[in-house]
Formats: C-alpha cells, sequence, structure tokens
C-alpha cells in the first residue's frame, strides 16, 4: 500500500520537527544592552484570527547599521557578538516576542540611507511562497526612507512600530494578512 499526500497536507506545519534549536528569544550580546529592545507582534489571517503555527524569521543590520558578513565560528563568539538574525515561532494566540538591539540606518541601492528596520519572511501552513515585509522603528528618519516611499502613504503604517506606552524601549507590531489593514508584503 502506497500513502500519498493530499493537498491540504503537502505544505507544513513541520516548522517545529527538525527546526526548534533554530529559534530564539534574544539575540542582544550582553556588550548591547543599552540599544536593546523588545518586539512584540501579533500575526493574523484575513478574519483577524491569530495565526498560531507560523515561523517568524528577521534579519537586521547592528545598532552601527552594521549586516553580519562572517558566520560566528565558537559559542565565545556568539554571545559577544550580534547574528542578526532570528527565528521565532507564534504561540496559540498568534503572538511572538524577541529581544534584539535597536538596528542603525543602513545604505540603500543607490547610497540613500535607509531608517532603521528588519526584514521579516513569514512561513506558515497554506503558503507555497514565504512573505516578506519590513518593519520600521517610529523615528524621523523614517519619512525619507526610499524602500517606505515605494508603498503608498495610507498602507504605510502597516510597516511602522508602535512604542509601547507603558513598557520601555518595547515596540508593538501587528501583522495582518488579508483584509482592509493588509500589512504590506514585497516580492523578492
Amino acid at each position: 500500500m502506497t500513502l500519498q499526500a493530499t493537498t491540504w497536507q503537502t505544505v507544513g506545519p513541520y516548522f517545529r520537527i527538525g527546526l526548534e534549536n533554530f529559534n530564539a528569544e534574544n539575540i542582544t550580546p550582553p556588550a548591547a544592552a543599552s540599544d536593546r529592545v523588545t518586539i512584540e507582534c501579533t500575526l493574523l489571517d484575513g478574519n483577524g484570527r491569530p495565526v498560531p503555527d507560523a515561523v517568524i524569521e528577521v534579519w537586521q543590520a547592528d545598532a552601527n547599521g552594521a549586516f553580519r558578513r562572517a558566520p560566528i565560528e565558537s559559542e565565545n563568539a556568539a554571545q559577544t557578538e550580534f547574528s542578526g538574525f532570528i527565528r521565532v515561532p507564534t504561540d496559540a494566540e498568534g503572538r511572538f516576542r524577541f529581544s534584539t538591539v535597536h538596528p542603525g540606518q543602513v545604505p540603500g541601492p543607490d547610497g540613500t540611507m535607509q531608517a532603521p528596520h528588519l526584514a521579516v519572511r513569514i512561513m506558515m501552513r497554506g503558503l507555497l511562497k514565504d512573505l516578506v515585509t519590513r518593519m520600521y522603528f517610529p523615528c524621523d528618519a523614517v519619512a525619507s526612507d526610499p524602500v517606505l516611499q515605494l508603498v503608498p502613504d495610507q498602507r504605510r503604517r502597516t510597516l511602522i512600530a508602535e512604542r509601547s506606552p507603558d513598557r520601555e524601549a518595547t515596540y508593538v507590531w501587528k501583522i495582518e494578512l488579508q483584509g482592509d489593514r493588509e500589512t504590506v508584503f514585497f516580492d523578492c
């Protein structure tokens, strides 16, 4: 007897199998405590319901606006150097949270400076192609960011996190997969 996968079984959720060792909640090296920020997010489907079985990957520059160019080669280096990468699963309520350093500005393709941001990749059941977006921090540089300028004015707010009013150095962001307040996703 041969078993074949049905259509609904062809895409995950397999994120917990073999990938849990890559999940983290903090990539802030001890030396960067002053630049530390916490990101609290919620991932919602087109009906406003939480997505409980997704995995979020984030890449970012360090506080000086530099990306890691070489892999971290030792355990000691991993504790003192900033990797710029984190993978976080959503919980039963579609939430995920992690701590990192506040990224610096990075140069864009034409040399203009991009606002501090996180590059975000979303993987979940039912998606044949990952979703890619950005999370920006509320700051003056956002107004002149060359990538954000490509997004229509009324949609830009979906990419900008809000500073938490009651938790210092914490930013809150909601990712909506469809609907009137759908987060902007980029073709990559």
